[in-house]
């Protein structure tokens, strides 16, 4: 990425961008997908836990969105939802197929998690 665009980055989105950057470098963000066309994100977090990202609705996971985006509104997006973002711009999100009951168990896993 050339440097006026990481100063652009760094400038519109500000402590975020280089941590997005850094997981987009790593892989970490993977597109799920089902038959049906459902899509949500997953990108595996600098400290090892996976996080869902919702790309359509601009949700994340994540305690950072719900303190900075939600709670505080400090923020517009957290680094997890940015590096979704970035990646598709990039087309290096990691591809993932899974049946609908797959689907089903992420999303209800991720709920179990915030209960």
């Amino acid at each position: 990425v050339p440097d006026e665009l990481l100063l652009g980055l760094k400038f519109i989105f500000g402590p975020c961008a280089v941590p997005a950057l850094d997981l987009v470098d790593q892989r970490s963000v993977t597109r799920v997908t089902s038959p049906s066309g459902r899509t949500l994100y997953q990108v595996l977090g600098s400290s090892g836990k996976l996080y869902t990202c919702y790309s359509s609705c601009h949700f994340c996971t994540c305690p950072a969105f719900e303190f900075s985006v939600l709670q505080k509104s400090e923020s517009l997006l957290c680094k997890h939802i940015l590096a979704v973002y970035l990646s598709q711009a990039l087309g290096a999100c990691q591809e993932l197929t899974v049946s609908e009951e797959q689907l089903i168990s992420i999303l209800l896993a991720e709920e179990e998690e915030e209960g």
